[in-house]
């Protein structure tokens, strides 16, 4: 894979990796706070040239805890090393709720966001106790994480699902999402599903009898379903800038 730094402005070095040819993607993980365990060629989606930024504070990335808008920022930083007008976002878990903020603020520089396994954006305790009942019966994936990151992330989480104008904006949002759940996930399902209903050009599928981190159970699957939703993610885009060039 290709390695390169990000600097930002105020001097933090981020590590990128990279792979692949094609429009760009870039990938994030979960957690918050979580290396970046989808850092592989193998797990990248076909025909695309995807990108894989260490968070600030986790891995070879500078810096410590942060926010969630200083998490977008960063990513733009990326983009712009890159040398990426427009590029595709995917998330899986945490990495799909970011993907929706980074989608919300920077419109013009998405096309698209594929959320894959996302919590959703509530604070929901149905949804925690359903979550907290099946975790005895999940089979758990040793990843490292940086608790201080993933401490501050959720705080910064919780104070943006809280905004009054959110659902406003998800509602006027122009940006084509594909959310996607893992049909045998602890985590439920209908926040995603609702997301999908609110966002104008937003779909709702599930990948059946997958877990969570079905990356690392069926990573086969996993690059079959990520290539499928970005090519066809960036053959719409491509078809509305021809378009609105035309």
């Amino acid at each position: 894979m290709d390695q390169l730094l990000a600097t930002t402005d105020d001097g933090v070095d981020l590590h990128v990796a990279g792979c692949g040819q094609g429009p760009d993607v870039v990938v994030l993980s979960g957690g918050p706070g979580c290396v970046h365990y989808l850092a592989d060629a193998a797990l990248a989606p076909d025909g695309c040239r995807s990108w894989f930024p260490d968070p600030r504070g986790v891995g070879r990335s500078g810096g410590g805890p942060h926010d969630m808008a200083r998490a977008i920022e960063d990513l733009e930083v990326v983009r712009r090393s890159i040398g990426a007008e427009s590029w595709i976002v995917l998330g899986h878990s945490w990495g799909s709720d970011l993907a929706v903020r980074y989608a919300l603020e920077h419109p013009d520089r998405v096309a698209g966001v594929v959320g894959i396994a996302g919590h959703g954006l509530h604070r929901d305790r149905e949804w925690s106790a359903a979550y907290e009942a099946g975790a005895a019966a999940e089979t758990p994936i040793e990843i490292d994480h940086v608790p201080d990151i993933n401490d501050s992330l959720m705080d910064s989480f919780k104070g943006w699902i809280h905004q009054p104008r959110l659902w406003r904006e998800l509602a006027d949002s122009p940006v084509p999402m594909r959310f996607i759940a893992a049909g045998r996930d602890i985590r439920p399902r209908w926040p995603l599903q609702q997301l999908a209903e609110l966002v104008p050009q937003a779909t709702f599928e599930t990948v059946p009898d997958v877990v969570h981190d079905f990356w690392a159970t069926d990573p086969g699957l996993w690059r079959a379903t990520c290539s499928a939703a970005c090519v066809d993610l960036a053959q719409r885009w491509s078809g509305t800038i021809n378009a609105s060039g035309s």
